[in-house]
């Protein structure tokens, strides 16, 4: 039996390492102003530690777009796979070469392109989609804050979020 109403669960959930953060972040700061000697320098460290683990936290809150969508999101060693009702598939991480958010689907989709050319799609609210932050975090010269504000801007067209460096197309100029 829950006290929490369905919404608040899940509210708390999005937002839980935030939370973390913010009660490490208030004993560090408890400890460091108020006791003195090593306890007081255990408290300042205890402090800036829950600092960065809430700002993290807010990065994946942002990132967490909601649950009950089609299918499941697995991650085991730099495998993603995604199991749905209609379609599904892996994608190893060494072998993408572009990440696209796709905000016209319904719900919207990550699209995973492979070196061998196939194109994984997952929705955004996929059980399990929040270990995808991770392994994007992985992606070289990935822009975290970039990703997550397109995330939340919608829009009417798929939008390029990372490509690999050796993957890029040059395109010559004709004038």
């Amino acid at each position: 039996m829950s006290f929490l109403r369905p919404e608040a669960k899940a509210s708390l959930m999005r937002w839980r390492e935030v939370l973390a953060g913010v009660g490490t972040m208030a004993l560090g700061l408890y400890w460091a102003l108020f006791t003195g000697g090593l306890l007081g320098l255990i408290g300042w460290a205890l402090a800036l530690a829950g600092a960065a683990l809430a700002v993290a936290g807010v990065q994946r809150a942002r990132f967490r777009t909601g649950t009950g969508g089609p299918g499941v999101v697995r991650v085991v060693e730099g495998r993603i796979s995604y199991f749905g009702p209609l379609t599904g598939g892996f994608s190893d991480l060494s072998s993408l070469t572009a990440l696209t958010l796709d905000p016209t689907a319904k719900p919207p989709h990550w699209l995973l392109r492979s070196e061998d050319g196939t194109t994984l799609a997952i929705p955004l609210t996929a059980e399990g989609s929040d270990q995808l932050f991770d392994v994007f975090a992985q992606l070289p010269g990935l822009q975290t804050e970039r990703m997550l504000s397109k995330m939340q801007a919608g829009g009417s067209a798929a939008v390029l979020i990372w490509q690999r460096a050796s993957a890029q197309i040059h395109t010559l100029r004709l004038h």
